[in-house]
């Protein structure tokens, strides 16, 4: 398959009976994924989870869930990572279907909402309570829903544009109770994930993509491409997720150490290496970690590969640091 988004697509049928296929167990080997799918609903949708592991495996991510183990969490593994990307897929697949043929409205808002509630319940049963994957469901849901809004235009701003459309009405059956994130967005003034999508994903389009793409430019193996885009997201982001956890002192500690790393050459110089991993400890001091960080490189390399036009992601897993 050549791209994602060609001429002569299975009708909208084939998505819809893909939405509720029960997903195969798969390990990350290319091999084992078969043949590519043959619809955009099923695309969409393998390609997220395949964002999901990849994000999960890259290693060495400061603070993170990696091959190394747990980062600073208690309660998730590499493996929890991979079943849980394992079950949010169907319903990323579903997503998709709702929004072929749709224009971003506030019904098209509360249908994807409503399945995004039912992605995060099917996570929570295979994950026994922990959060593994909250925040990437609300942005691998959205840019799945306004990339297939969007079949014909494979460009990431587009789909970013769309998604930001879809994202700006409210959720009619939104809880009154605030999560995490809402309630540290209110208390620091930080935009959050909503104000991130609201926005056409700034830190995906104007920082993640940029730097992954300037990495492969400057013939960085594809790990220290993926790890520099991600530095230059924690150097600009106002993480929620480290806000939470450790307030203001685990934000600073995250966006300075990011930068330094940056600066000194990225993850692939001598130098950057060596800041890289005293951030990692740093954070793992403090007992933080910037989910919402990693979130928005899972949303970097789905947009990625839809602009590729890839049907498989790749998880090239640990940088030889």
């Amino acid at each position: 398959m050549e791209t994602l988004y060609r001429k002569g697509a299975p009708p909208v049928e084939r998505c819809l009976a893909s939405a509720f296929a029960k997903p195969t167990a798969r390990r990350g080997s290319e091999a084992e994924e078969g043949p590519p799918p043959t619809d955009p609903c099923t695309l969409l949708a393998a390609l997220a989870r395949q964002a999901l592991i990849a994000e999960a495996e890259l290693t060495p991510k400061p603070g993170l869930v990696d091959r190394r183990g747990p980062g600073a969490h208690t309660d998730l593994s590499l493996a929890l990572m991979r079943r849980s990307a394992l079950a949010i897929e169907p319903f990323i697949r579903l997503m998709a279907f709702q929004s072929i043929n749709e224009h971003p409205s506030p019904r098209l808002r509360a249908t994807l909402a409503a399945t995004g509630r039912a992605a995060e319940r099917a996570m929570l049963r295979v994950t026994n309570g922990s959060n593994t994957h909250k925040g990437a469901i609300w942005t691998l849901g959205l840019l799945a829903a306004a990339a297939a809004s969007n079949q014909l235009n494979p460009d990431p701003a587009a789909i970013a544009r769309t998604a930001a459309l879809i994202a700006s009405f409210e959720d009619p059956h939104q809880s009154s109770s605030s999560s995490h994130g809402q309630v540290v967005a209110q208390k620091f003034g930080a935009a959050g994930a909503r104000g991130e999508a609201i926005n056409g994903f700034p830190h995906i389009v104007e920082v993640g993509l940029p730097a992954l793409r300037a990495g492969r430019r400057a013939h960085a193996p594809e790990p220290v491409a993926r790890l520099d885009a991600l530095l230059n997201i924690m150097a600009r982001l106002d993480d929620t997720c480290l806000l939470y956890r450790g307030g203001k002192l685990a934000l600073q500690a995250a966006k300075q150490g990011a930068a330094t790393v940056i600066a000194d050459g990225g993850a692939g110089s001598l130098r950057g290496r060596q800041h890289l991993l005293a951030l990692d400890r740093r954070l793992l001091q403090l007992g933080v970690s910037p989910g919402g960080s990693a979130d928005l490189l899972a949303g970097t390399l789905f947009l990625d590969a839809i602009e590729q036009g890839q049907t498989w992601l790749g998880s090239v897993g640990a940088a030889s640091l």
